[in-house]
C-alpha cells in the first residue's frame, strides 16, 4: 500500500517516457494547474507581441506619409479638408482633433486659441499613446512573475518527492527522477513565457517612448505655425 502511495505522489508508474506530454500527465494537480497558466500567459503573451509588432511597424509608415504629406501641403486646414485618414494613424487623429477645435475657435483671440489647441493635442496625444500601450502591462505583469509561478510549481512537486522517499523509504533515482522532472518543466515554462515577455515589453516600450517623443515634436511644430 505503501509503494503504491508513493508511486502515485511521484507519478512513476513503471514508465520511463519523459516527453512533455507525458510529464503533464504524471504531475501533480497543483503543478498541472502552474503548467496550464504559464503556458495560457505564455501563448497571450505570444499574441500580443505579434500584434504590437505589426502595430509599430504600420503606424512607423502611416506616420512617416503623414508627415511628408503635411509638410509639404499649401497650409493646415487645406491639408485637413482633403485628408481623410483612411491608416487611422494615431499622429493623423491628433491633427485632426487639433485642426476641428481650431477651427471653431477662429473668433477667439489667438492667445485663447493656442491655449486650447494646445489642450486638446496634450488630451488627444495622451488618449493615442494609451491605445498604443495597451496590454503592456500584461507583458511587463508576466515578464515578472512567471518565473515565481513557476518556481513555486518545481517546489510543490519537489516537495512531493520528497514526500515519496519517506512513505517508500527507498532513495532510489527512479523513485525521485520522475517528480524532479516534472518539477523543474513548470520552471522551465516559467522562463519560457517570462523571457520573451520581458524583451518585449523593453522593446515596445522604447518604441512607445520614441514615437511620444515624435508627437510631441510634431505638436510644437505645429503649434508654432497656427
Amino acid at each position: 500500500m505503501e509503494q503504491e502511495v508513493a508511486t502515485q505522489v511521484v507519478g512513476l508508474g513503471g514508465s520511463t517516457d519523459f516527453s512533455l506530454f507525458q510529464l503533464f500527465l504524471r504531475a501533480d494537480f497543483v503543478v498541472k494547474g502552474v503548467i496550464v497558466i504559464l503556458i495560457a500567459a505564455s501563448i497571450f503573451s505570444w499574441a500580443l507581441i505579434f500584434e504590437k509588432y505589426k502595430l509599430f511597424k504600420r503606424i512607423e509608415k502611416s506616420t512617416t506619409s503623414f508627415e511628408d504629406k503635411f509638410w509639404k501641403s499649401r497650409s493646415a486646414e487645406s491639408f485637413y479638408n482633403s485628408h481623410n485618414n483612411r491608416d487611422k494613424d494615431p499622429m493623423a487623429n491628433i491633427f485632426q482633433s487639433a485642426m476641428a477645435e481650431l477651427i471653431k475657435t477662429k473668433s477667439k483671440s489667438s492667445a485663447v486659441q493656442t491655449s486650447r489647441v494646445s489642450r486638446v493635442i496634450e488630451i488627444s496625444a495622451d488618449k493615442e499613446i494609451k491605445l498604443i500601450e495597451k496590454h503592456f502591462t500584461f507583458l511587463a505583469t508576466v515578464g515578472s512573475t512567471a518565473p515565481f509561478i513557476g518556481l513555486f510549481g518545481t517546489v510543490w512537486g519537489i516537495m512531493n518527492s520528497f514526500q515519496s522517499i519517506a512513505i517508500s523509504r527507498n532513495t532510489s533515482l527512479a523513485i525521485v527522477a520522475p517528480g524532479i522532472a516534472e518539477a523543474l518543466f513548470a520552471t522551465a515554462l516559467g522562463l519560457l513565457a517570462a523571457i520573451p515577455a520581458v524583451v518585449a515589453y523593453n522593446k515596445f516600450n522604447s518604441d512607445s517612448k520614441k514615437y511620444s517623443g515624435r508627437i510631441e515634436n510634431f505638436s510644437k511644430r505645429f503649434i508654432s505655425i497656427i
